[in-house]
């Protein structure tokens, strides 16, 4: 068995987060970026994680929850992709590029790292 790590960047997806009033009104964009620590115990898919299913249950926590904390909402990302079969572990950080924009910068992101329970 090998370990490897995939580097899955950008993942877009909208959602209703945040702690000030009416940002959960209506959905926001945030983007995701996962680095995941992989089983690999051969030359096919079967062998390893799906990247395609690590990516969808990304989106799925952003879009269907909702918090206060881009924190917990990072650490709940990286909980939902490190349950996922052929996963060790994974950092996830979330970005909300809107947050910050009165402050003159590209966004915040916050970020979370899970082991794998199994």
């Amino acid at each position: 068995m090998t370990i490897s790590r995939l580097f899955l960047t950008g993942i877009r997806a909208s959602g209703r987060h945040g702690a000030k009033p009416g940002e959960k009104d209506a959905p926001q964009d945030f983007v995701v970026d996962l680095d995941v620590t992989v089983e690999v115990t051969g030359d096919e898919l079967e062998r390893t994680a799906d990247y395609r299913r690590l990516i969808r249950a990304a989106r799925e926590v952003v879009s269907t929850t909702s918090f206060d904390l881009l924190e917990t909402l990072a650490r709940e990302v990286a909980t939902a992709v490190a349950h996922m079969p052929g996963v060790r572990g994974v950092t996830a950080i979330v970005h909300k590029p809107a947050a910050a924009a009165s402050s003159d910068v590209q966004g915040v992101a916050a970020g979370a790292t899970v082991e794998s329970p199994g």
